[in-house]
């Protein structure tokens, strides 16, 4: 439907937050080391998190869950040319409620913010893969 390649920058903007997100949980685990209060050793297996960066791991984590399915979704909507200014629209949204879920995960964790903002993402990527699938059915 688009000849453009919008539906690309929200991918990246993405992707931009799993690596922002990488850099805080190194910096968060080198600072948890120079505390003292963490054995840079642990990390070897990494069968436990540092209080300091546990919430970073996490929600790194999450980055790795829900979003392969938006990704996969988008490509899929590109690749098959169904994608549109709603679809584009849908995928941004996901994609800003991956920040803002991320900001509130690593900062206070209040799962009164975090699960609404998780529910827009997750209504936002099942609405994309449910155009995808009226686009193939009636193609």
């Amino acid at each position: 439907m688009t000849d453009t390649t919008a539906m690309f920058w929200p991918m990246i903007a993405h992707a931009v937050l799993v690596f922002i997100l990488y850099i805080l949980l190194s910096t968060r685990r080198m600072a948890a080391i120079r505390s003292g209060g963490t054995d840079p050793r642990q990390f070897k297996e990494n069968l436990s998190e540092p209080a300091e960066s546990l919430l970073v791991h996490n929600n790194l984590k999450n980055q790795f869950e829900l979003p392969m399915l938006f990704h996969a979704g988008a490509l899929a909507l590109f690749i098959n040319n169904a994608d549109n200014i709603i679809t584009i629209t849908l995928a941004w949204i996901f994609v800003i409620s991956r920040y803002a879920h991320s900001y509130v995960h690593i900062t206070s964790n209040r799962l009164q913010l975090r699960r609404p903002l998780f529910i827009v993402g997750l209504f936002a990527c099942a609405a994309m893969w449910g155009w995808l699938a009226v686009w193939l059915a009636t193609s």
